[in-house]
């Protein structure tokens, strides 16, 4: 008698029907129900208690990681591997944060597909070499852009936080005003900010000034 309970959560019918049709060659999993959106999955979870449900990042109008987070708290027994094209670290990284025990590609093969609902049911996580190559990639991006700051640029975020003006910047580095506009749009770019206020702020928790 299978004890793995399953759902898959994609909007494409077809896909769902293949992962299905794959997972039926398993004695311990049961696929117990599907869903082609957010709103489809939690109406359903009002009847049926899964182990373990696959889900898409794209689902239509909503959002296969925003899924999860919410999942999380009012399911917090069900554990999410998320079943996608994506190979983009942001999206591991953002799965991975929103709670996800795991992350494949849809072009797993059925060993590993399967492999990984089995790992998860247990309670352990299930990132292949790709993914996990995919996510420390990303988190490596995040944790270090202040390395792309030039020497002075760094001079000028320094001047900034001090409540310099941009005039005041340009008369004591001996540049013009639209070179300190210049690096000051540069550092927010590279900062990924949008104004004065959050780059400083960003900085300080960088710990750059």
């Amino acid at each position: 008698m299978a004890f793995i309970k399953i759902m898959i959560v994609d909007d494409h019918q077809l896909f769902r029907g293949g992962i299905v049709s794959l997972l039926s060659k398993d004695e311990d999993i049961d696929v117990i129900g599907e869903a082609s959106s957010a709103k489809e999955l939690f109406h359903a979870l009002k009847s049926k208690q899964p182990h373990v449900v696959l889900i898409d990042i794209s689902l239509g109008e909503t959002d296969g990681l925003e899924t999860i987070l919410k999942a999380n708290d009012s399911h917090p027994n069900i554990r999410f591997i998320v079943l996608t094209m994506h190979a983009e670290g942001q999206y591991v990284v953002k799965a991975v944060r929103n709670g996800a025990y795991g992350y494949l590609l849809k072009n797993a093969d059925e060993k590993e597909l399967i492999e990984a609902i089995h790992n998860v049911f247990e309670g352990k996580k299930h990132f292949n070499e790709e993914i996990s190559q995919l996510m420390i990639g990303n988190m490596a991006m995040e944790g270090e852009p202040h390395k792309n700051l030039s020497k002075r640029e760094r001079e000028v975020l320094k001047l900034v936080s001090n409540g310099k003006t941009t005039k005041e910047i340009a008369d004591q580095l001996f540049v013009s005003t639209r070179t300190v506009e210049t690096h000051r749009v540069n550092m927010m770019k590279k900062l990924k900010v949008q104004n004065t206020a959050e780059l400083i702020k960003k900085a300080a928790h960088l710990k750059l000034i």
